[in-house]
């Protein structure tokens, strides 16, 4: 593993679920490596309720089934950008989730830190950014009893967002690992 590398899960928790659902995705959470110079790697995500930082042993181990990708920039980082990644995923750190997951709130989900930070560290945006109008009409079958619920009686089609499946397919990462963490 490398820093800049992004690894992408499958947490077990319902809202997660729900969002693997709607992308049609296995992946439903994403986090980036931030540090490899200590005993394992280091994950830098945004999780509930604050972005942290990971030992990926325990970040993987949250993955339901065992199932891990690991994609990577199709450029190589420098050692400048690598240290740029730690520095952005940094500042990031301690910020209080969004579970509203809208790209233009001051709190941060996870598909949000990992493209910010390789944005900021890099210049490369990852992801597509979409709304939530798009995004659930792309799949007939989206449970949207579940999100008019979340949303308490009004999904907010127009808020913009990413997710974990946009980064999964970027057009600028390419997959290193896909397979069973636990093998």
């Amino acid at each position: 593993m490398a820093v800049g590398d992004v690894v992408f899960i499958r947490v077990s928790a319902l809202p997660f679920k729900k969002v693997a659902s709607a992308t049609q995705s296995w992946t439903n959470h994403v986090g980036i490596v931030i540090d490899v110079s200590g005993p394992e790697p280091l994950i830098g995500e945004s999780a509930f309720p604050i972005s942290k930082a990971t030992p990926l042993s325990r970040f993987v181990a949250r993955s339901e089934g065992g199932r891990v990708a690991v994609s990577r920039l199709n450029t190589p980082l420098t050692s400048q950008q690598q240290a740029a990644v730690g520095r952005s995923a940094q500042k990031r750190m301690g910020i209080l989730y969004d579970t509203g997951f809208n790209l233009d709130s001051k709190r941060q989900f996870c598909s949000r830190y990992v493209r910010e930070v390789l944005g900021e560290a890099t210049g490369t945006e990852v992801g597509e950014v979409e709304n939530f109008s798009t995004l659930l009409t792309r799949n007939p079958n989206v449970d949207l009893a579940f999100w008019k619920i979340w949303y308490f009686g009004n999904i907010p089609y127009q808020r913009r967002t990413v997710t974990p499946a946009s980064l999964l397919h970027s057009p600028s990462l390419h997959s290193v690992f896909d397979g069973n963490s636990r093998s």
